[in-house]
This record gives C-alpha cells, sequence and structure tokens, in this order.
C-alpha cells in the first residue's frame, strides 16, 4: 500500500481484544511495507558499520605501504557510502509509508465504527475520548508501528557486527560481544516504571482533552449561565496535571538516555585499554585497532534504535489500548442482517412500546422523559445499541436487515445533529431517492435566512449552495443549524423518516411554517415526530402519547388535550398543582356549563359568567392567533 493508494478500500477487522493484540494486527496487515523498510534499513545500517572496516583497511594499507590495497579501501568506502546514502533515503521513505498507512488505518477503523454506533458511541465513549484517540493516539500507534522495522534492521546489524568483529579480531571482538547485551539489556530494569509513568501522563492528557471538548461544546451553555471561569479553572487543573506528569515521565527517558550514552562510553574506554595492550605486544596491527574502535563507536548509532523502540511501545500501548476499547464496541444488533438486503415499506411499529406509525401519515410522538424517546427513535430506526424487540417496517423486522439497508428504510435524525464543515452542497450531497430538490427542501425546513447569512459569511461566493459551513456550524445559531440538518434528512427521502425534536430552537412562527412544509413536503411518506410542541401535534394526522414507554392514549391534539390529563401536562407544562385542579373539576354535560368542583350547584349569576380560561383553551386561542397572523401576512 502507497500513500496515494489511499484511503484502503477495506482497511480490514481489528484484533480489538486488547492493545498487544491490536498492534500486532497492525504489524501483520503491513507485512509487505515492514519487509521494504527491512531491508533498506539492513543496506543503510550494513553500509555504516561496514565503514571501519574500510578506514581500518585503508590505514593498515598506508603503514604497510601497499597502494593496490588502499586503492581497493577507497572503492570499499566509495560502496559503503553510496549504499547508506541509498538505504538511508529509502529506509525513510518506507518508514514515512508506514506510518502514514498505519495511521491512515486506523482513522478509517475508527470512522467506520463511529457510522455503525451512531449516537451510541457517545452514550459509551466520552466524546473527548473520540477525538482523543483519532487525532493524538493515532500518531502514537503510527509510529511504533514504523519504528519496527527500523529497530529490526538495527538489532540484526548489531548481531552481524559483532560476528564480522570477532572473525576479524577475536581477542577485542570477545569483548565486544560480550559488552554488547549488557549495553542493550540496562536499561530494561528501568522500561517498566518508564511506562507507568507514560501511562500516567497520557491518562492525564485523555482527560485533559476530553474535559476541553466537552467545555467547548457547551460553551454557550457556560457562558449563559456564568460558568465559563469554574470549567476554565478545572482545565488549568487538568493541564497542570499533565505537565507535571510529563515531566516526571521525561526524567525517566532521559536517565534512560544517559545510560545508552554512559555505557557504550565505557565500552569503548575498555575496548581501547585492552587494544592498546595488545598493540604494543604486537598481537594485532594499528588498522585492526583503528577498525574495531570505530566499529564499536559506530555501534552506538544502532544502539539508539533500542531506545527508541522502548519509547514508541510504552508511548503507544496506551494509546492502543485506548483505540482497541472504541473499536470492541459493539450494537446489540450489529449483525450483517440475517435477510437479503431490501428495502420494505408499510407500517412502522415497535412492539416494546406499542407505537404504530401509519405508513403515508404524519405521526406525532409526545414522550415525557426525553432519554426515553431517545431510545425508542433508535429502536426505530433498526439496529438499536441495547437489545430488545426490534421494530418492523412493512413487517419486516429491521434488525434482520443489513444495517445499510436498515438506515436506507428508516432514517432517524438525532436531536442534536452534526454539521459537517464544508460548502453547503457538500453538505447536502448525502445518499438521496432524488426525488427531493434540494431547493425544495430547504424551503420548507425555511432556511430562507440561513443562506443569506452563509452567503453574507463566505467570501466569493454568489451561489448559496457554495457558500461554506464552518465546523459543526458553530456561526450559526442553533435554530439555523436544525433547519440545515432538518434539510438534509429531507433530502435523503426515506420510506419513513423519524425526527427528534427538529424544532426545538426555532421561534413559534418559523415552527408554524417548518410543520406546513414538512407536512406537504412528505405527503405519502410516513413521518414520525418525536416533539412537545403544540404546533406541530395540531397538524400532525394523528398523535401518540407515550407514559412510561408505553403507548397511553392516541388521538389528535385537540382530542387529548380534552380527553387526557397527563398529556395536557407534558404538552402544557402544567405544574402538579395545575394538573389536580383540572383533575378536580368535572366535565359540563354536551352544551351545557361546567360544573362547580364538590358537586356544588353554581349560582345562577354565575351560570351566564365567561368560565377562565384553561392552558389548553390558552393554546388554541393562541394557535388560532397564529394561523390569523400567517392569514394577514400573506394578504400583505
Amino acid at each position: 500500500m502507497q500513500i496515494q493508494d489511499l484511503p484502503y478500500p477495506d482497511p480490514g477487522v481489528p484484533d480489538a481484544r486488547s492493545g498487544h493484540r491490536f498492534l500486532w494486527w497492525l504489524f501483520r496487515n503491513q507485512l509487505g511495507g515492514q519487509l521494504k523498510s527491512l531491508a533498506w534499513g539492513m543496506l543503510h545500517f550494513a553500509s555504516v558499520s561496514a565503514l571501519p572496516f574500510c578506514v581500518g583497511l585503508a590505514i593498515q594499507a598506508v603503514v604497510d605501504r601497499s597502494g593496490a590495497r588502499l586503492a581497493l579501501a577507497g572503492g570499499l568506502l566509495a560502496v559503503c557510502c553510496a549504499g547508506n546514502a541509498l538505504g538511508d533515503t529509502f529506509l525513510h521513505r518506507t518508514a514515512v509509508t508506514n506510518w502514514i498507512t498505519a495511521a491512515a488505518r486506523v482513522q478509517q477503523l475508527l470512522a467506520r465504527k463511529t457510522a455503525v454506533l451512531g449516537s451510541a458511541l457517545t452514550r459509551r465513549v466520552a466524546a473527548g475520548e473520540v477525538v482523543a484517540v483519532s487525532t493524538g493516539d493515532v500518531e502514537k500507534i503510527g509510529w511504533f508501528v514504523e519504528a519496527v522495522s527500523r529497530f529490526t534492521a538495527a538489532a540484526l546489524t548489531i548481531v552481524l557486527v559483532c560476528v564480522a568483529l570477532v572473525v576479524y579480531e577475536p581477542a577485542l571482538g570477545v569483548v565486544v560481544i560480550l559488552g554488547l547485551p549488557v549495553l542493550a539489556l540496562a536499561v530494561l530494569p528501568l522500561l517498566p516504571r518508564a511506562t507507568r509513568r507514560a501511562d500516567v501522563q497520557r491518562e492525564k492528557a485523555g482527560r485533559a482533552t476530553e474535559l476541553a471538548s466537552d467545555t467547548v461544546a457547551g460553551l454557550r451553555v457556560l457562558r449563559g449561565i456564568g460558568g465559563e471561569e469554574l470549567f476554565l479553572d478545572r482545565y488549568r487543573g487538568a493541564s497542570q496535571e499533565v505537565r507535571h506528569a510529563a515531566v516526571r515521565s521525561a526524567r525517566m527517558w532521559s536517565l534512560i538516555s544517559a545510560i545508552q550514552v554512559l555505557l557504550p562510553g565505557l565500552l569503548l574506554v575498555a575496548v581501547v585499554w585492552h587494544g592498546v595492550h595488545l598493540a604494543r605486544e604486537g598481537r594485532i596491527g594499528v588498522g585492526e585497532l583503528v577498525t574495531v574502535y570505530s566499529s564499536v563507536m559506530i555501534l552506538t548509532y544502532p544502539l539508539r534504535h533500542f531506545e527508541e523502540i522502548a519509547m514508541a511501545y510504552s508511548f503507544s500501548r496506551p494509546s492502543a489500548t485506548r483505540a482497541a476499547r472504541v473499536l470492541a464496541l459493539e450494537r446489540a444488533t450489529d449483525t450483517a442482517g440475517s435477510r437479503a438486503a431490501e428495502v420494505p415499506a408499510g407500517d412502522l411499529y415497535d412492539p416494546a412500546s406499542g407505537l404504530l406509525a401509519p405508513t403515508g401519515r404524519f405521526t406525532a410522538v409526545v414522550c415525557g422523559d426525553p432519554d426515553a424517546a431517545g431510545r425508542l427513535a433508535e429502536r426505530l430506526g433498526g439496529h438499536p445499541s441495547e437489545q430488545g424487540e426490534s421494530a418492523l417496517l412493512g413487517g419486516v423486522p429491521l434488525d434482520e436487515l443489513p444495517l445499510q439497508s436498515a438506515r436506507t428504510a428508516v432514517l432517524v435524525q438525532d436531536k442534536d445533529p452534526v454539521l459537517l464543515s464544508g460548502t453547503l452542497r457538500e453538505l447536502l450531497d448525502v445518499p438521496a431517492s432524488g426525488a427531493v430538490a434540494a431547493q425544495d427542501a430547504l424551503a420548507a425546513a425555511q432556511c430562507g435566512d440561513v443562506l443569506a447569512a452563509l452567503t453574507q459569511g463566505s467570501v466569493g461566493a454568489d451561489d448559496p449552495m457554495d457558500a461554506r459551513v464552518t465546523e459543526r456550524g458553530r456561526s450559526l445559531s442553533g435554530g439555523q443549524r436544525q433547519r440545515l440538518a432538518l434539510a438534509r434528512s429531507l433530502i435523503t427521502d426515506p420510506e419513513a423518516l423519524v425526527l427528534d425534536e427538529p424544532t426545538s430552537a426555532v421561534d413559534s412562527h418559523t415552527e408554524a411554517r417548518i410543520a406546513d412544509g414538512v407536512r406537504t413536503l412528505r405527503a405519502g411518506r410516513t413521518t414520525v415526530v418525536f416533539t412537545s410542541s403544540p404546533l406541530l401535534l395540531d397538524r400532525a394526522d394523528g398523535v401518540v402519547f407515550l407514559h412510561d414507554g408505553e403507548v397511553a392514549a392516541v388521538g389528535t391534539h385537540r382530542e387529548l388535550l380534552h380527553t387526557e390529563p397527563r398529556y395536557r401536562a407534558v404538552v402544557t407544562r402544567e405544574t402538579d398543582e395545575e394538573t389536580a385542579a383540572h383533575e378536580e373539576r368535572v366535565p359540563p354535560a354536551a352544551g351545557g356549563p361546567e360544573q362547580p368542583p364538590h358537586g356544588r350547584s353554581a349560582p345562577d349569576g354565575e351560570r351566564t359568567r365567561k368560565r377562565e380560561k384553561t392552558p389548553d383553551d390558552a393554546l388554541l386561542v393562541d394557535d388560532d392567533v397564529l394561523h390569523r397572523l400567517e392569514e394577514i401576512e400573506e394578504t400583505a
């Protein structure tokens, strides 16, 4: 795999049982790139390590006054330099390729897992942790994967050099071959402590990242309640903890680096001291002494890669563990589907709650518990994150369909949809039936002012579709983001569309127009809206009221206001005292006045008195007034 071939057609199925297994899986899936890096690394390190032999041969040729051997040494030296340059260049190239492709594979896996889990991901893993895994942790994992081949090449080179020294000059080679294992293993007792400190640093950094992400996401709310300084103080404290942990970790790694410099120096002193004695006794020549000395000095270069691989593993292991934890998450019904890929049609039914959304109708759902509403919306989309009975579309269990087919048949818009950065044209470029044009969807979602705001904020964008949408739509208001997300959902034109509080952040006048626009655009299609807005409820073909997770009443908005006190309490936001007062009243006979409480007869003077307005009356009056305002505006 080359960088220009990214992304992967299929990143594969990761072994997410542990961080170690995940790293090993990444290595195995890059075996070709690792072998290339190993080959170029061997050429590079072998060329560097052969330089002392060439220098020693040249010096001995000068001592022996041999021009032929001096020329041979010069030729070998040129070959080694060429091999060093070629090997170093392509080692760097292949190593960087391994790093980038490994990081890209992990990012693709995380993106695919995010798409599969949907809203269930952030309910099981903090959003900040997902951000930390997909950014900093990916780099650490890629670092270890690309460092493995360099370390292997360095280790093999050291073994070859030791064998060559023993063959070339046994008296000094034995000293080197006995001293090098001590150099390589001397830092092993310090690695567990360094690894623990690195783990603590990564953990604290992850918590600080999560805190920062959550603070930024809720910054507007924090400003509204004056909680900015509180959260900033918390982040400052978390940042200081990260700094202290990083300093403690750096101290340990600096100690390891010092040992890696000190011990080779001591070995070099020992080799020179012993070699001088051998040269005085005439047992070795000057060239041989220079060769062994230079070889030991050069070996400190590949030995450095022992420290690098230790650092890379220490930093990448907790990162790989975090990534594996996210990749190991599964939906409760995460299967390929036992049925063939199809898009069924018909009534949308949830057996767990008894909710029935007839095909081709606009059904509103009122649920007093927002969390229960979110779980029900997820069940209606098929493949929920929790075990339970599957929703049915046209009698077909959605969890038996492949995930792609289920999501094509039923589209669920979350309560807090995300807008990706890019142009408006790119934002609305989603899988769709083609029956709904972008302009029609934008008009139904009342996005006229949104288009004007985007055009003004984008320099040189004459066409609103070319206007830029900032990351998560932060330059737009909450209502504007909601309307763009609604337009995106309407463009897809699914068989069944489930909207969870799609107008909670817009004003009443705009909300009424959106209700009419959605009803008109979705005519003949199944639409389910979770809402408690009287404007949406009054325009629905039918309203379903859920209590304690089960269907408690079905009817129109106006019928349920008069017949279902619990429904009225949710829609009108009645207090307990107001609800109790309504329950105490005895409903009046048909066409007659309201009976006073406690069974007493009202005096004649009070029979003709105008009845006091109740919250449900206020809703109806306000609704009528709103319709009248719309008529006046259209006439004007």
